[in-house]
C-alpha cells in the first residue's frame, strides 16, 4: 500500500443500512413510486448502475416495513442468497432484507467503494454465517477494512479501472459471442439431423428404447476414505464422467446399490438436479462406480446406439422439452416420469452409427474453437481480478 494511504473500517466511512419487505399480501403496500430491489434482480444486471426496479413500494409500504430509502449513488450489496451481487443506484432506492446499503461519506468515492467491494467478494462470502444459507451481518460488514487514499487519488484509480474494465467488457462480449457461434454451429447441425428425418425413421419413446431407466441412491449412504467411487451431478460432464474429488462407499454398500442402478460403459447419464440439470453423457469408462439420486441412468436396447440416443437427448427440441419440465418444478429437476414418454426418431442401427460418426467429426472440429474462446473468457476474468488487486494495493 502506498505511503499516505489510510486503512479504515467500512463502518467508519459508510453508513450501512438494512433492507426490508412490506407484507406481500397487502396490495396497498405495492405498485407505488419507490424503487425497491432484491438480490435476484441484482444478479440479472449487466451494468453496475440501476435506475429502475421490477417492483416498487408505496409510502405506506415503506412506513410499515423495515425498508429504508438509500440516497442516489449508494452501493448496494446482496448479503444473502447469494452474498456478493453489487449495484449502484442512480436514484433513491429501497431494498429487501437480503441486501445491505452502503452510503459513503464525503471522503469516499462511491465508485471506488463499489470496485473495492467487487475485489473482496470472496472475503465477504467467507464472513457469511448460517445453517440454511449464509448471510453477511451488518456488524461483520462494518469491521471489513478498506484502504483509503486521498479523494483525488480515488478518482484517478476509478478512471483507470473504468477504462480497463470497459476494454475487458468489450473483449469478453466478443469472446462470448464467438463461443456462442461455435456452439450454435454444432447445435444447428444436430437439430437438422433430428428434425429432418430420412425414410425409414420410426418414432420411439425412451421407455421403448431402453431396457432400464432408473436413478441413483436417494439417501446419502455412509462415506468411507477408500472404496467404490460414489458420483453425483457434479461428476457428469458432456463427454464422460470424471472421478476427481469423488466420494467413496464401501464395496458392500456398492454391491447393494448396483443391484438397482449399475452404470456401465455405454450407458447414458442425465443430470436430474442442480445447476447442470439436463446435462447428458455416455459413460466411457469400465471403472466400477455408483450414483447419487441426482443422476438418471439409461441402458439402451440392443437395436439402438447409446451415442445416437444421447445426441437425440442433446438436440435442441428434446432438450427444450426437458428444461421446460425442469423449470416447471419448484426446484429445477427432471424425474423418471419425465424421461420415459419422450419421443425420438430412430433409423436403423446402421444408419444410427453413421449419424454418430458424422456428429462426432463435427464435434471434434468445433470443440477446439469453444475451448479457445472459453479460455479467453477465463483469462479476462483473471485479468480483471489482477487489476483490482493492483488498484487496492497501490500499484496503479
Amino acid at each position: 500500500m502506498r505511503a499516505g494511504w489510510e486503512v479504515k473500517r467500512l463502518g467508519d466511512v459508510c453508513e450501512i443500512v438494512n433492507g426490508g419487505t412490506p407484507k406481500t399480501g397487502v396490495p396497498e403496500y405495492w405498485d407505488g413510486k419507490h424503487l425497491w430491489i432484491t438480490p435476484a434482480e441484482m444478479g440479472k444486471r449487466q451494468s453496475p448502475f440501476v435506475d429502475d426496479t421490477e417492483r416498487k413500494i408505496t409510502d405506506l409500504g415503506l412506513r410499515n416495513s423495515s425498508a429504508s430509502m438509500l440516497p442516489a449513488y449508494s452501493v448496494i450489496l446482496s448479503s444473502r442468497a447469494p452474498i456478493g451481487h453489487l449495484v449502484i443506484n442512480t436514484d433513491p432506492m429501497a431494498t429487501n432484507q437480503g441486501c445491505k446499503g452502503l452510503i459513503p461519506t464525503s471522503n469516499l468515492n462511491f465508485k471506488f467503494l463499489y470496485y473495492y467491494c467487487v475485489s473482496i467478494v470472496d472475503l465477504l462470502n467467507s464472513l457469511g454465517a448460517g445453517a440454511t444459507f449464509k448471510e453477511l451481518s451488518g456488524s461483520k460488514l462494518k469491521e471489513v477494512v478498506i484502504p483509503l487514499p486521498s479523494f483525488p487519488e480515488q478518482q484517478r484509480i476509478v478512471a483507470i479501472l473504468d477504462e480497463a474494465f470497459e476494454g475487458i467488457a468489450t473483449a469478453k462480449a466478443n469472446a462470448e459471442k464467438n463461443l456462442k457461434n461455435a456452439r450454435a454451429l454444432f447445435d444447428s447441425h444436430l437439430n437438422s439431423v433430428f428434425s429432418q428425418r430420412g425414410e425409414g425413421w420410426e418414432e420411439k419413446s425412451i421407455e421403448q428404447i431402453c431396457s432400464k431407466i432408473t436413478d441413483g441412491e436417494h439417501i446419502r449412504p455412509k462415506m468411507v476414505v477408500r472404496g467404490v467411487p460414489f458420483l453425483s451431478a457434479k461428476n457428469v460432464l458432456d463427454d464422460n464422467v470424471f472421478f476427481t474429488d469423488s466420494l467413496f462407499v464401501s464395496e458392500v454398500d456398492a454391491a447393494k446399490f448396483r443391484k438397482r442402478c449399475n452404470p456401465e460403459q455405454g450407458d447414458i447419464l442425465i443430470v436430474s438436479r442442480g445447476a447442470t440439470v439436463g446435462r447428458t453423457c455416455v459413460v466411457n469408462t469400465r471403472k466400477i462406480f455408483c450414483l447419487l439420486g441426482s443422476v438418471i441412468l439409461l441402458k439402451v436396447g440392443a437395436n439402438y446406439s447409446s451415442h445416437f440416443v444421447a445426441y437425440a437427448l442433446k438436440s435442441p427440441a428434446i432438450r427444450n422439452q426437458l428444461m421446460t419440465v425442469s423449470e416447471a418444478a419448484a426446484q429445477p429437476a427432471i424425474y423418471l416420469r419425465d424421461i420415459k414418454p419422450l419421443w425420438i426418431g430412430c433409423p436403423s442401427l446402421t444408419e444410427q452409427k453413421k449419424i454418430v460418426e458424422q456428429l462426432d467429426f463435427l464435434r471434434a472440429e468445433t470443440q477446439p474453437l469453444e475451448s479457445i474462446y472459453q479460455k479467453k473468457i477465463t483469462a479476462l476474468d483473471v485479468l480483471k481480478k489482477s487489476i483490482l488487486h493492483k488498484a487496492f494495493s497501490g500499484e496503479l
